[in-house]
């Protein structure tokens, strides 16, 4: 294969077609987006309910945190699709333009996660070690601005994706996959392939890991500085959102976009293939749905309180509940020995009675 030629037809390698036929997929799969799908809406639309309607006042790094948790819910309402895509043996009966749709909006989810969580990072860092002199850039129109750069630069790495019918038919499988088989067709050659692959792992993965690495080490490095008698609270705090972001790289981002720079090269360029374990990978990078939450957590104070607001509302109606319960128990309980007590003062005196009757005759 030349550096600027392709393929005439596209076909799928052999690890993509046993992972096609994989028992094992089939199974895993369905589980680990339905268990993403049932945590991630109702957690995400908590996390908007407290960002949207119980934060105050509105900063930029609260509009980050919203759109994050919208981009989140959207990709975990448009898993089941997933789901039953996997169920059916890998085989997509939804149509051409749901399965672009789909897997446009996964890749965006990840990308644009990966952008926010750095520009959250950013704003933190300007906050904590540069309080003075960032005040003007942090302003809420700019982080609404930087919310619609994050989604152009998404949808125009994306645009192949876009333009494509990401289905393909295998025949002697009787399968109509949904991006599981990319035709060559897509980009204009080779190299086009090549910085493409490089371009997502580089711009959209690398540079925003080390960008948040940097910023949250620079801020702990601040606070140890600067400490007083609330810094040891405001220490930790920060220490356990750096912990929470690194999570979030490592396990949901890390593995799927360097299986994807490994697998591509090794396809482009070495007719080999690792798609199985891209596509397990996969499913590591919708956990970020689920985790996104805890980051508010950290990350916000008003959200904390809030949360542990509406955590201690729920614990007393349950113990409430509990207490209600015991006592109409004890009503009950009370009430049963009373009648049982009746019943045998009533047998006594009719017993009486009885005898009474039987002497007097």
């Amino acid at each position: 294969m030349g550096l600027l030629h392709l393929p005439n037809e596209t076909e799928p390698d052999n690890e993509t077609l046993q992972m096609l036929e994989n028992n094992y997929i089939v199974v895993i799969l369905p589980v680990a987006y339905s268990i993403v799908a049932l945590i991630g809406i109702p957690g995400n639309l908590f996390s908007l309910w407290i960002l949207m309607f119980h934060t105050r006042p509105v900063t930029s790094s609260i509009i980050l945190m919203i759109s994050l948790s919208i981009t989140d819910l959207v990709l975990a309402a448009f898993l089941p699709f997933q789901v039953i895509y996997h169920i059916y043996r890998n085989h997509w009966i939804f149509g051409r333009h749901l399965c672009t749709l789909v897997t446009v909006l996964y890749y965006a989810n990840m990308y644009s996660s990966l952008l926010t969580i750095m520009l959250i990072s950013i704003e933190r860092y300007l906050g904590v070690v540069h309080p003075m002199k960032s005040g003007m850039w942090r302003r809420k129109r700019y982080a609404v601005a930087a919310v619609i750069i994050i989604w152009i630069l998404v949808m125009f790495i994306l645009y192949p994706l876009l333009k494509t019918d990401m289905t393909y038919n295998v025949k002697h499988l009787n399968k109509n996959t949904c991006f599981d088989v990319l035709k060559w067709t897509m980009l204009p050659n080779l190299m086009a392939w090549a910085a493409f692959i490089i371009s997502l792992f580089v711009f959209y993965f690398l540079i925003p890991l080390i960008v948040t690495v940097i910023c949250y080490l620079l801020i702990i490095l601040k606070l140890l500085q600067t400490s007083n008698r609330y810094g040891n609270r405001q220490e930790k705090r920060s220490i356990h959102l750096a912990l929470m972001v690194l999570l979030v790289f490592i396990t949901c981002f890390a593995p799927s976009n360097f299986i994807l720079l490994i697998h591509a090269i090794n396809r482009l360029f070495y007719n080999k293939s690792y798609y199985q374990a891209y596509k397990l990978s996969l499913t590591m990078s919708s956990l970020s749905s689920c985790l996104d939450p805890f980051l508010y957590y950290f990350a916000s104070k008003d959200f904390r309180k809030k949360a542990k607001e509406v955590w201690a509302k729920k614990l007393k109606q349950t113990e409430s509940c509990e207490t209600r319960r015991s006592s109409i128990f004890s009503a009950l309980s009370g009430r049963s020995m009373t009648i049982s007590s009746g019943e045998v003062f009533e047998n006594g005196s009719s017993h009486r009675s009885c005898k009474r009757q039987e002497s007097d005759v």
